[in-house]
């Protein structure tokens, strides 16, 4: 039997509403079933400064059959020059959720 394999998909937007934005498109998009948003302070470097900034996460419940058309998508619509882009493997999960993100992403 075929095992579909689970990722989670994290990015992050500069404002609220670009967030809320790509995270209606993606899952409307049928990329993701599910992306949740939250609100973190981030410091990094960035051009040979270190930076903080306030960002809004978007955590990504998809497949990994989709990771390179959410990832295209996220590029395409992100205000970041360098969008971050990173997947986790689900090693495990309860069966039940997992199979509505299967439904959700076809």
């Amino acid at each position: 039997m075929f095992k579909m394999n689970y990722i989670i998909v994290i990015t992050t937007a500069g404002n609220k509403k670009d967030a809320e934005d790509l995270a209606r498109k993606i899952v409307f998009s049928k990329l993701g079933a599910c992306a949740q948003i939250s609100k973190i302070k981030s410091f990094y470097r960035w051009k040979g400064s270190l930076e903080s900034s306030n960002e809004f996460r978007l955590m990504i419940k998809t497949t990994d059959s989709k990771y390179d058309l959410l990832q295209n998508f996220i590029i395409e619509n992100s205000k970041y020059d360098l969008p971050q882009i990173v997947s986790v493997n689900v090693e495990k999960g309860y069966s039940k959720y997992l199979n509505w993100i299967d439904e959700e992403t076809k």
